[in-house]
């Protein structure tokens, strides 16, 4: 079944254009890993699955509905997706639990203790149930980063966007949050990933999408994407990585 379908989505920021004709078909259950430089497109595409952006052209359908038509309750729309970005984003004055515990409190209108039930139950998931009275600045970079996707998990989303959510870790600290999400996926929890760790993408992802100056150059299960790249620009791409 189809969770989330792109058709011919255009982005532009000025004159510069960020996204051109992007067309894409995302399964439920599907993880769909985007990989690129810097620059070609990856987050803008997050940001307008997630109403964001708004796009310039083109239309983006969840579970079969139009998101982006202009009539849509983009906050309703939100409330079906978790984000995670590189930056945590926690609030520093709260505990784990009230970091978690906010939205679903504030914005779905949950009571305080079957939101925190629920908060209990993502840390637990996120191996961090012994943390839930401890404030941000006491744990790890990857223990935030794991609070930050307990956050997105807490209202049972239909999709979870993820960008680049190990770029600030330092390297002892990115196998912590790569296992979480390895857990995501073997549990069937449809998510795209923008990131860089081409071993991640190469374990975990059912397809692997290139972008390249705002278009989709190349996609296809990782071994053949990773390994045996049909496109020039995904060679020179991968290349570049490797040395």
């Amino acid at each position: 079944m189809t969770l989330l379908r792109l058709q011919h989505v255009r982005k532009s920021f000025g004159d510069t254009v960020v996204l051109r004709d992007v067309d894409l078909e995302v399964e439920q259950g599907q993880c769909i890993v985007f990989i690129g430089a810097s620059g070609s497109g990856k987050s803008t595409l997050l940001r307008c699955v997630n109403l964001l952006e708004v796009v310039d052209d083109g239309q983006i359908f969840l579970d079969g509905a139009d998101i982006t038509d202009p009539r849509v309750n983009a906050d309703a729309v939100r409330s079906q997706m978790g984000v995670v970005f590189q930056s945590y984003n926690l609030f520093p004055h709260l505990s784990v639990l009230d970091n978690i515990t906010l939205a679903p409190r504030r914005v779905h209108g949950l009571a305080r203790e079957d939101a925190e039930e629920r908060g209990r139950a993502v840390l637990d998931r996120v191996g961090l149930s012994d943390r839930a009275n401890a404030r941000p600045d006491d744990l790890s970079g990857g223990q935030q980063q794991r609070v930050a996707i307990a956050r997105a998990l807490v209202s049972s989303p239909q999709l979870i966007l993820l960008d680049e959510v190990t770029s600030a870790l330092d390297p002892e600290l990115v196998g912590e949050v790569l296992d979480i999400l390895r857990s995501l996926t073997a549990e069937g929890m449809t998510m795209l990933v923008n990131t860089h760790e081409m071993g991640f993408a190469r374990e975990v992802a059912d397809e692997v999408c290139f972008l390249h100056e705002g278009m989709i150059h190349e996609q296809g299960p990782p071994e053949q994407v990773l390994d045996d790249p049909r496109e020039d620009r995904t060679r020179q791409f991968l290349a570049r990585l490797r040395t």
